[in-house]
């Protein structure tokens, strides 16, 4: 009679998933079964059957089952490094070159616009445009240890950009750009805010990974354009989020479709409604379509987002809608 002896005799009662050991020595027989205190009443006729059914096979003198309990090992402690935030929302893509930013600007702006007191992080450590798309360029002061945010359109701003020349490439490795993430997320005076708008670097390694780590966010905002390419990378964004287990807000078709300035003919430059079938395909929200437009790019160039430039625009319009969406599902 061996351990496995025992075990293949234990099939029968499906306690494979409590069966916590096995010990077998000159036919005495002990089998340790996890259970809960309270569960361990509950138990005992198993108990007493599973005693039963060994000390009949050969060779067994002895047979014991015994309950254990394990105290779950507690979790480590999570460091909350935006105590004032209620709500943290990462706009992101699976891929550079879809217009996130601008996306991640302007609907910060709408959400501001409708009497949230919102904050804006430009998580891009190497390409950072917030300051570019917002105006502002100014070193941020440091009071009591504590770097204050900037301002502009009734937005509280930090950037990486703020602290560097425009034109500087910034050559660092994974540790330093967390560092940088870490400090503009612990060290900056964000003060109370309803939400906290991150513009998430493109892309779906360790930077986004940690940063939706370590922000917590509350949601997710995909950005996508309407073709495949572009589809297939919000995929794998979408995935990255299930990972950390954030929940997909929704997805923003950028660059939807394009209408001519002089005869207003519409053609949809990189096809349209792929990202509403990806959101129906994959059960998350749509959020709306933003078209490519001449003055969504001259607005952001001259440091204006065009939620702010043209407010009473269908452009600023349809971020206000998106915006809205977002309010609800937050439940503000």
């Amino acid at each position: 009679m061996n351990e496995s002896d025992i075990r293949a005799a234990l099939a029968p009662f499906r306690v494979e998933n409590r069966l916590d050991g096995v010990h077998v020595q000159d036919g005495l027989v002990q089998v340790s079964l996890t259970a809960t205190r309270d569960e361990a009443a509950g138990l005992e006729p198993l108990r007493r059957d599973i005693e039963a059914a060994l000390r009949d096979l050969p060779g067994v003198k002895s047979a014991t089952v015994i309950f254990t309990a394990h105290a779950k090992p507690a979790a480590p402690p999570v460091e909350n490094l935006l105590p004032g935030v209620k709500k943290i929302i990462a706009v992101a893509s699976g891929k550079g070159g879809v217009g996130k930013s601008t996306v991640a600007v302007n609907l910060a702006v709408a959400l501001a616009q409708s009497g949230l007191i919102v904050g804006l992080l430009d998580a891009d450590i190497y390409g950072p445009s917030v300051p570019r798309m917002l105006g502002e360029s100014a070193q941020p002061e440091v009071r009591g240890g504590r770097i204050q945010p900037l301002t502009a359109f009734g937005l509280k701003l930090m950037s990486m950009g703020f602290m560097v020349p425009e034109d500087k490439a910034l050559v660092w490795r994974g540790p330093m750009v967390m560092g940088a993430i870490n400090q503009m997320l612990g060290q900056v005076d964000w003060g109370e805010l309803d939400v906290l708008v991150v513009d998430m670097p493109p892309g779906t390694g360790d930077a986004q990974l940690t940063l939706a780590q370590k922000a917590r966010p509350h949601g997710a905002v995909i950005v996508s354009t309407p073709q495949d390419i572009s589809l297939l990378d919000a995929r794998r964004g979408i995935k990255m989020f299930e990972q950390v287990n954030v929940p997909v807000l929704g997805i923003i078709e950028n660059m939807s479709f394009f209408c001519c300035p002089n005869c207003g003919h519409r053609a949809e430059i990189f096809g349209h409604g792929g990202a509403r079938a990806e959101a129906e395909r994959l059960a998350v929200p749509f959020l709306g379509e933003i078209p490519l437009q001449l003055a969504i790019r001259e607005s952001g160039d001259a440091g204006a987002p065009i939620t702010a430039a043209a407010p009473d625009g269908d452009i600023a319009a349809a971020f206000r809608a998106i915006a809205a969406q977002l309010r609800a599902r937050l439940a503000f």
